[in-house]
């Protein structure tokens, strides 16, 4: 049994509900560790059709205030305070900045933008796409994703092929191909060397691609590598908080693996599932 999911929104992002209403959620469904990890801000040029940076960045110190008056109450489920930050290469010092702005229980990173396009905004890029354009998207994905892992900022690397989300049929013609598996196994190498956990993630059952993320050969590729894995809902409103967890249980089992991590004030703790 999962009881510990830590990826999760507020509605100081682009999320519904308030901090102490997922908190409420993460009570209800029995977990024992509910990690909070709202967005951090982003520096202007990476912009999404629809934004939510202004409020996100009025209310940055409430989401903070809030989760470390939870986290002192001590209730019936312990709270972890973290926050999901985007690589930026050619921002590399804001990501720096950003990750130690407060005393993290431990950090996410995740690859939202190849250069300053948001890929998982709209589909309708991705359907304009050729096959060829798709591939090398995908190929500059995992090379950008595996300089995230290689920086030792970040304790879990989220939903690891996000890239597929609208564009599944393809993404999986890809994979298939050595090159795209020893570029993926070798980031996951670096992934293990800097002590990280690979997030599996039941988001991926909610949006277009209908799939776990990651897709089974990246999980086979993980088990042969032996990352260390965490558990996530990547919930945006109280019925999210640990959607799907009895499949992701299977699924993570059927791949060998038997325990999960979290992370409180950096500091890695494993957990039986």
């Amino acid at each position: 049994m999962i009881t510990c999911d830590l990826h999760n929104h507020t509605l100081y992002s682009h999320a519904k509900d308030t901090v102490q209403d997922m908190y409420q959620s993460a009570v209800s469904r029995g977990l024992a560790i509910f990690g909070f990890s709202e967005h951090s801000p982003r520096p202007l040029k990476y912009t999404y059709p629809v934004e939510y940076r202004d409020r996100l960045n009025a209310h940055l110190q409430d989401y903070v205030d809030e989760v470390q008056a939870l986290k002192k109450a001590d209730g019936p489920c312990r709270v972890l305070f973290g926050m999901e930050i985007d690589w930026f290469e050619d921002d590399a010092d804001f990501v720096r900045q950003a990750s130690c702005q407060f005393p993290f229980d431990y950090l996410i990173g995740s690859t939202h933008f190849l250069g300053t396009w948001g890929y998982d905004a709209s589909p309708e890029p991705w359907e304009k796409m050729s096959e060829e354009k798709k591939f090398e998207c995908y190929t500059a994905y995992f090379k950008t994703w595996r300089k995230m892992l290689a920086t030792g900022l970040f304790q879990i690397a989220a939903h690891p092929d996000l890239i597929k989300i609208f564009s599944m049929d393809s993404f999986h013609s890809w994979i298939v191909k050595e090159e795209s598996q020893r570029l993926i196994k070798d980031a996951l190498e670096v992934l293990k060397a800097n002590n990280m956990a690979m997030e599996i993630s039941s988001a991926g059952l909610r949006k277009p691609c209908h799939e776990i993320y990651p897709c089974p050969l990246i999980m086979r590729l993980a088990s042969e590598v032996q990352c260390q894995i965490s558990f996530a809902s990547d919930a945006h409103n109280v019925a999210d908080v640990a959607y799907g967890f009895p499949v992701l249980a299977s699924y993570a089992r059927a791949f060998g693996f038997a325990h999960s991590v979290y992370y409180a004030e950096k500091q890695c703790h494993e957990l039986a599932f």
